[in-house]
């Protein structure tokens, strides 16, 4: 039994030995495969054509407008209510010079009377006075002429009684007389002496009159509220017949002449719009008035809410004064001339207080940038932005630059490239020196690109 089953466990072996044999034989019949040398695989990738253009600055924020001008109408006199101009409502729109409320005026115009009449008293009084003063000096003349004359014959009277012609009694009654009238002529001049203060005195109470009478007038022209510009009422705290104090608040209201937006910027969005060499944080304040002559910045006011997306022509008036913390943003303050006026029912609302509204800053135009996307720049391996580029034998270099300001989905390089050469914008990983390209140049991105810094599109 043992030595059946090893044979036929042996009979297998023939059978391999003659296919060994065979295969063996087909091998060496055969010639050696030719080994073909080995081949470079291109790497497909997206180019664009480097090109010199035209870079717009331009930067975004958001605020709330508000309006030019508040007015606080406050009673600059008490006094009862006696009218309340029918539309004086909140909300409503009034015309400039407009009363809306007028104070009780008889007290007032009574003061004014008294004024008047104290100043036509002290007018009568200077008048009198001056007819006084022209008596006394006429007969303060004649006066004199009289003193002239008792004087020379006082000394006829010594010359006669020195001949014996006259006795001492008449010659003291004529001195007596002299006296007599030296005192007259002494106490004429006296009189013409005080009139000159008198006049003062008078012409300080006339003043003094002119003032009350001037008081007088301005308070009952205060009486009168009016509107001083074109305005919407924000806010009325008073009723018709209702007493009014001095200094309260009556009515609030907005002006409708221009509208303010203090748009909140972040330092590295504005810095673009900066000329080289400015500092922004370096502006002082008389400075920063000088900002919308010596920058030239443009503005436009966007208002986005749904279904409606209006712009306004806006000018770039000033920089805030302060900078916030927090965010450590500053606020360009921008103004829209006649919000209301060009206002079109349907398409573009009146900007309206407490409206949120987003704001772009643009600079003049810069000819000659070069412009790179974003995604075509990479981190090299010192730190610095390296770009792909497509040399002329379709081969990867890797180049460092000098990236400037960002915007958008784009940078505007300071150096590094050259117009016209070709600028790989796919992401290569790995990106090795010298590897072999095969590009395809996307021309939508290219233009894209070029209205995206010529400001044909909208900024982010």
């Amino acid at each position: 039994m043992q030595g059946g089953a090893l044979f036929r466990r042996l009979l297998i072996v023939p059978p391999i030995l003659v296919g060994a044999f065979f295969i063996a034989w087909q091998i060496s019949g055969r010639s050696a495969p030719e080994q073909s040398p080995p081949s470079e695989i291109a790497r497909p990738v997206r180019v664009i054509e480097v090109a010199a253009g035209d870079f717009v600055p331009r930067a975004l924020g958001y605020g709330y407008v508000q309006p030019g001008a508040v007015w606080e109408a406050v009673a600059e006199v008490a006094g009862k209510i006696v009218f309340r101009h029918p539309d004086l409502d909140r909300g409503r729109v009034l015309a400039a010079g407009t009363t809306i409320l007028r104070i009780d005026p008889t007290d007032y115009e009574l003061a004014v009377s008294r004024g008047r009449s104290g100043l036509e008293r002290v007018a009568a009084q200077l008048d009198e006075l001056s007819i006084r003063e022209a008596n006394t000096k006429a007969i303060l003349g004649i006066e004199r002429r009289a003193l002239s004359l008792a004087a020379a014959d006082l000394d006829r009277k010594k010359v006669l009684l020195a001949r014996g012609n006259a006795s001492q009694a008449t010659t003291d009654q004529a001195e007596s007389a002299l006296l007599t009238q030296r005192e007259r002529v002494q106490d004429l001049e006296n009189q013409l002496k005080l009139m000159p203060a008198e006049r003062s005195l008078l012409e300080a109470e006339r003043a003094l009159s002119q003032a009350e009478l001037a008081q007088a007038e301005l308070d009952l022209a205060r009486t009168e509220i009016r509107l001083p510009f074109d305005a919407r009422i924000v806010e009325v705290a008073t009723e018709e017949t209702q007493f009014a104090a001095a200094n309260q608040m009556l009515a609030v209201a907005d002006s409708l002449d221009v509208a303010e937006i203090s748009a909140q910027m972040a330092f590295d969005h504005v810095r673009p719009l900066v000329p080289a060499g400015q500092e922004l944080g370096a502006l002082s304040v008389p400075d920063s008035a000088e900002l919308p002559r010596r920058w030239g910045l443009a503005a436009k006011v966007r208002l986005h809410i749904e279904g409606l997306n209006a712009t306004w022509d806006a000018r770039f008036d000033r920089v805030s004064d302060t900078v916030d913390p927090q965010t450590r943003t500053i606020g360009f303050i921008v103004v829209v001339d006649d919000p209301y006026r060009t206002a079109i029912p349907g398409t573009r609302p009146p900007l309206i207080k407490n409206m949120f509204v987003e704001v772009e800053l643009r600079a003049p135009v810069r000819h000659g940038r070069i412009v790179v996307p974003r995604v075509a720049l990479h981190a090299g391996p010192d730190g610095g932005s390296v770009v792909y580029l497509a040399a002329s034998d379709d081969r990867l270099e890797i180049r460092p630059v000098e990236p400037g300001p960002a915007q958008s989905d784009f940078v505007v390089l300071r150096a590094g490239l050259a117009a016209g050469e070709r600028l790989v914008v796919s992401d290569l990983v790995p990106a090795i020196q010298g590897m072999l390209l095969a590009p395809r140049t996307d021309d939508a991105l290219a233009a894209r690109l070029r209205d995206q810094a010529a400001a044909r599109t909208a900024v982010r």
